[in-house]
């Protein structure tokens, strides 16, 4: 039991950016990154206890899903995180051990750090995450405090940047291979025929395993 918490909280913590990236499609959409975030959190917790690596999969193939189905049942409901007192009074004790650590440290507290800081197990310091210590947004620098800039129905300036960041997360989720075959084919424009003999496989494999992989990233993106 002791061994599968373990693994169960280092998948969590290794794979907060699926949450990330996960998140980031649904943003002007309705719903504050934090409570985007704060679901994909338990979607991820969700995952990392259920996986099984005999199935043969990936955690990050497993776990999106999941993840996507957290924040998509936000949508559902409404739109609000149910959260709980305990959890609330724990993420604020959290946030000011991180600002602590922070200010001594000048760095920011892993989650096995934040665990030692509060006494707390990391599952309960991951969902206080999402409840109350979100992460730093791409546009902090721009929004007023109380978020309001949210809702202004205009393109917001940093679209490109998350557009990027998004592709780069989906990205290093690929095998190196599968990973240098889209660098090659998109990145330095060669032809399938040149991708082919620089990965050592044939032209036949290389658009075949091209179309799948653009299908898994498209899903993962869009």
């Amino acid at each position: 039991m002791e061994t599968k918490t373990r693994e169960t909280d280092r998948l969590a913590e290794e794979n907060l950016g699926l949450v990330h990236m996960c998140a980031n499609r649904f943003r002007g959409k309705g719903i504050e990154y934090d409570d985007l975030y704060g679901s994909g959190c338990i979607g991820l917790m969700k995952a990392a206890r259920a996986f099984d690596a005999e199935r043969g999969v990936r955690f990050s193939t497993y776990a999106v899903p999941v993840i996507l189905g957290e924040i998509k049942r936000l949508f559902r409901d409404g739109g609000t995180v149910k959260v709980s007192r305990s959890l609330k009074e724990l993420s604020l004790r959290m946030t000011r051990e991180r600002e602590r650590f922070l200010t001594e440290l000048g760095r920011e507290p892993t989650i096995s750090e934040l665990c030692d800081l509060t006494g707390e197990d990391r599952e309960n310091v991951i969902e206080a995450i999402g409840a109350a210590l979100p992460p730093v947004s791409l546009t902090s620098g721009f929004d007023d405090s109380d978020g309001s800039e949210t809702d202004i129905p205009v393109e917001p300036p940093d679209t490109e940047i998350n557009d990027r960041l998004s592709l780069y997360q989906t990205l290093s989720l690929l095998e190196g291979k599968d990973r240098r075959l889209i660098y090659l084919r998109y990145f330095c424009g060669k032809t399938q025929s040149v991708t082919a003999s620089e990965l050592g496989m044939t032209q036949v494999q290389v658009s075949r395993r091209e179309k799948k992989l653009l299908e898994f990233m498209r899903k993962l993106m869009i």
